[in-house]
């Protein structure tokens, strides 16, 4: 994805009653520190209000953080809302508690990226900053 200048836009949210906030935090001062733009939805955040959110920030990135296990029926309900509000082609993102065994299902949903509990940040920069190119802000 190529896209205008200026800084990757990524939007951090918490779908669902996971009241567990530190990871997502962190992932927003890693990306936030590499430069990226970030915007962080806070606690318990329903799928529509992600999807909305992600429209009226006009982001690059959407990045989920579930650590609740209910990440296959959030991840559903997420995609529902990002596709009503036409945003088929923004990279989407799962971290948190995500089993293996659930890899291929989420890639089936669009999930672009997944990095379980403990991935490394920079791996998590380095994928957004491969997939996202931006070009240098005019001087």
């Amino acid at each position: 994805m190529t896209t205008a200048p200026g800084k990757i836009r990524v939007l951090v949210a918490k779908p669902g009653l996971d009241g567990h906030d530190v990871g997502a935090k962190l992932v927003c001062r890693a990306l936030s520190e590499a430069g990226m733009e970030v915007i962080y939805t806070g606690l318990r955040q329903s799928p529509a209000a992600i999807a909305r959110a992600a429209a009226q920030e006009d982001v690059d990135v959407v990045g989920l953080s579930i650590l609740s296990g209910a990440h296959l029926p959030l991840c559903r309900r997420v995609k529902e809302r990002l596709h009503a509000e036409g945003l088929d082609d923004v990279l989407w993102l799962v971290g948190g508690n995500i089993p293996a065994r659930d890899h291929a299902a989420l890639k089936q949903l669009g999930v672009s990226g997944i990095f379980p509990t403990g991935s490394p940040f920079a791996a998590l920069v380095e994928f957004v900053r491969a997939h996202v190119a931006r070009e240098p802000e005019p001087s």
